[in-house]
């Protein structure tokens, strides 16, 4: 049996090198969030968050992109507010 007062390190598995563009590159969550994933409610939210930023990822690389809700809305805006000022000023 080895201990670790034998002066000899556990053996570690080789870890396979990583190629480029794989999906480790996907962004993470900050490292205590990554530690709170192991724990209750805090770990649920930072899964489906996660999984949420991987799934947002791979569609934006397959080119579905998704316009997202405040820049409609932000266009919405800006044409009404034309529009008024159009009847307004003329």
């Amino acid at each position: 049996m080895q201990t670790m007062d034998d002066g000899k390190q556990p053996d570690e598995p080789a870890k396979p090198p990583e190629a480029a563009g794989s999906d480790d590159e996907i962004p993470t969550l900050r490292d205590e969030l990554r530690t709170a994933a192991q724990y209750g409610v805090a770990g649920r939210w930072a899964n489906r968050r996660r999984e949420k930023i991987r799934a947002e990822i791979e569609r934006n690389r397959r080119g579905d992109y998704k316009v997202p809700t405040w820049v409609l809305a932000l266009i919405l805006v800006v044409v009404v507010v034309g529009w008024v000022l159009l009847i307004v000023l003329a």
